[in-house]
């Protein structure tokens, strides 16, 4: 695995090196960046594959003169796990990129992209493998910053500049938590050594290991997009360039997955209180029924997207709240299912996300606009896009044989065995967590028909639909391979599960693979076959097997029938694009349902004719909801952190001398502090 790393490592440096240096020369800058990129996600592939099914971690270090800095890898299976996860949406990401920012020539320097994009990969893989916490908050430093500007690439557009301050500010707050975690363990264990957090001289007090874990909730949550802390996304990955957003949503939020399973599963050596896993499990519960619920009324396609990635996050914190709960109470199978179940998700949400991102990449690419409402009638004009987004689209809302069912069917099942916890409050708690995620799962499968049906069904709504073109070939091909990954994903199980439990086994202490495969692997059935089980290559056998058999029967039927070809009615009406069902009116019931989450704000403007006031001339409606977090919580922690300084700026004089008192006034009561 040395080998693996240090090519992984010099493919990505020499992606940040070389690609600045072909100035003025846009095409080579791209193949050279996105083309280094390729290898790396190709080699990074092989090392996290090699890592999962090693016998034991792979380590590697460097002293630094800066204390408590060791330059330390560690590949365990967790790591390895994130480090696969990464390279197949990076090397998915890197193919679509070579077609899709050749809309940048001319306008951004390509040189500075590549460079940042392979910096931006290069920080996350070393995030996941850091064994220090002084690199690993270096790297994190680094990633987050790479993706600012990643972010702000068009930065000549006032609504990018404050996409990438909102996200730059948000993910400062939650480094500031990390920072706090990492010193907490820190000052038990001697040192920033990962290894020494692992096995401290002395346990962490009650009272500390709670202000760890909610530091570390707060502080990668903000990475991650939980609610209330998920206020950034919707702004910063529609302002990034699409093959970004994909990375963003299917790859960086998930390094904060990683973190908190670190933290709570290795430092903590999984000894937690039982109200720690439910938080994690309402939080969970919570983000992903408010993340589907304002996805909903988005029509902006990338900001539904983002949404729907606090959604998933919830999704995955579910499994891993239930996993905590369970392994509280020693119930460590189903702990590990819990976890398991977390992690396939995980990486089903990286595929299918990455994957629409880069659909919606496609999209907008060919019709030089986001907004929904002029899309219409793409299927026909971008077959293979509109196929791979379906994948997509059918992954995200579950529909089994997908990858998106298996993942949530054994979340589902980790909540519903809650029959064999002790507490009745929390035998109460589970199946209602399940029920939220019954219904997250109904509003997503919703949002996925508005979101496919009004893109690329129907007609053209604008002259942007009726020009489009079907995208370049390398961004079909990036498409593809995170579409056929969904489909493995979906399909595969008996290949999954054993390599998650490589993952689970150590953090929970029992393997469960064999009890989760049933019948040499073709069966899901976690526990028992008697309590629940699936198959889905058989699910999809049989649904191809129906389809098949219904065209046949329709032959049979329609044999020495004539067929008939005529135009649709449109009473009397020739069919226009303005009767389609737009994306507005398709939401209207469920914005009632929800009305008192939404407050939505609705502006109606009418134009009578001149003749009479009953018959109307033109009518136009607007309506927007309430950024209800932005709204009650934002808005006035800003608003008094502004009066704040207002009233500090008393001691900002320009005296220097003043300002020297301040310095050795601090220096002294830090002298008193540490002594």
């Amino acid at each position: 695995m040395t080998v693996l790393f240090v090519g992984l490592l010099a493919i990505y440096m020499a992606g940040i090196i070389f690609p600045p240096c072909f100035p003025g020369r846009p095409r080579i800058q791209n193949l050279v960046a996105h083309g280094l990129a390729i290898g790396a996600g190709l080699v990074g592939t092989a090392l996290g594959l090699a890592g999962l099914l090693a016998p034991e971690p792979w380590t590697a270090s460097a002293e630094s003169t800066i204390p408590f800095l060791s330059f330390a890898i560690r590949l365990d299976p967790l790591a390895s796990f994130f480090v696969l996860t990464i390279s197949v949406v990076g090397l998915a990401s890197s193919i679509f990129a070579l077609g899709y920012v050749t809309e940048f020539y001319g306008r951004s320097s390509l040189g500075a992209m590549g460079s940042l994009f392979n910096g931006f990969l290069l920080a996350m893989m070393l995030v996941v493998m850091a064994d220090n916490g002084f690199f690993f908050l270096i790297v994190w430093e680094l990633m987050s910053l790479l993706s600012y500007f990643l972010v702000v690439t068009e930065h000549e557009k006032a609504e990018v500049r404050y996409a990438g301050l909102f996200y730059f500010i948000m993910t400062h707050v939650g480094t500031a938590c990390i920072i706090l975690t990492f010193v907490i363990f820190s000052q038990e264990a001697g040192s920033f050594s990962f290894e020494d957090f692992r096995h401290p001289d002395q346990r962490l007090p009650d009272g500390l290991r709670s202000i760890a874990f909610f530091m570390a909730l707060i502080g990668f949550g903000a990475k991650a997009g939980i609610v209330p802390l998920h206020v950034w996304l919707p702004y910063a990955h529609p302002a990034a360039p699409s093959h970004i957003s994909a990375l963003m949503s299917g790859v960086m939020i998930k390094t904060a997955v990683y973190a908190l399973i670190r933290v709570y599963f290795d430092f903590l050596e999984g000894v937690f209180p039982w109200w720690w896993g439910f938080t994690v499990l309402s939080i969970g519960a919570l983000s992903a029924l408010l993340g589907v619920m304002y996805a909903l009324m988005e029509h902006d396609l990338k900001s539904l997207l983002a949404f729907h990635s606090v959604e998933n996050i919830g999704i995955i914190l579910l499994g891993i709240g239930a996993g905590m709960i369970f392994h509280t109470y020693g119930l460590h199978e189903l702990a590990a299912l819990g976890l398991l179940a977390g992690l396939y998700h995980t990486i089903n949400h990286a595929t299918f996300k990455a994957l629409l991102f880069l659909g919606a990449g496609a999209v907008q690419f060919a019709t030089h606009t986001r907004d929904i409402e002029e899309y219409g009638g793409l299927l026909r004009r971008m077959p293979w896009t509109g196929l791979f987004f379906l994948i997509g689209a059918v992954s995200i809302a579950a529909l089994p044989p997908t990858n998106g069912f298996v993942s949530e069917w054994l979340v589902f099942q980790s909540l519903f065995l809650s029959v064999q916890l002790p507490t009745l409050f929390l035998k109460l708690m589970l199946p209602i967590a399940a029920a939220i995620l019954a219904l997250t799962g109904a509003l997503a499968l919703a949002c996925f028909a508005k979101a496919f049906g009004m893109a690329f069904l129907a007609q053209p709504r604008s002259a942007h639909a009726r020009k489009a073109v079907e995208v370049p070939v390398s961004m079909r091909i990036g498409m593809g391979i995170l579409a056929g990954s969904c489909v493995v994903l979906g399909l595969a199980p008996m290949l999954v599960v054993p390599l998650l439990d490589r993952v689970t086994g150590p953090l929970t202490g029992v393997a469960i693979s064999q009890k989760v495969l049933a019948l040499d692997g073709w069966v899901v059935a976690p526990v028992t076959v008697e309590f629940s089980s699936i198959s889905t290559p058989v699910l999809a056998g049989l649904l191809v097997g129906a389809g098949l058999l219904g065209l046949l029967i329709a032959r049979w039927l329609g044999k020495g029938v004539p067929a008939r070809y005529t135009r649709t009615w449109g009473c009397g009406l020739p069919l226009t694009p303005r009767m389609e069902y737009t994306a507005t009116g398709f939401v209207q019931p469920i914005k009632q349902v929800f009305e008192t989450v939404y407050q939505p704000t609705v502006k109606l403007e009418r134009e009578f004719l001149e003749q009479s006031k009953y018959f109307i001339r033109h009518q136009r409606v607007e309506f927007h909801t309430e950024p209800l977090f932005e709204t009650y919580l934002y808005r006035p922690v800003v608003r008094k952190l502004l009066a704040l300084a207002e009233r500090l700026r008393v001691i900002q004089v320009g005296s220097l001398h003043l300002y020297l008192t301040y310095i050795f006034v601090t220096l002294v009561l830090l002298l008193l502090w540490a002594g």
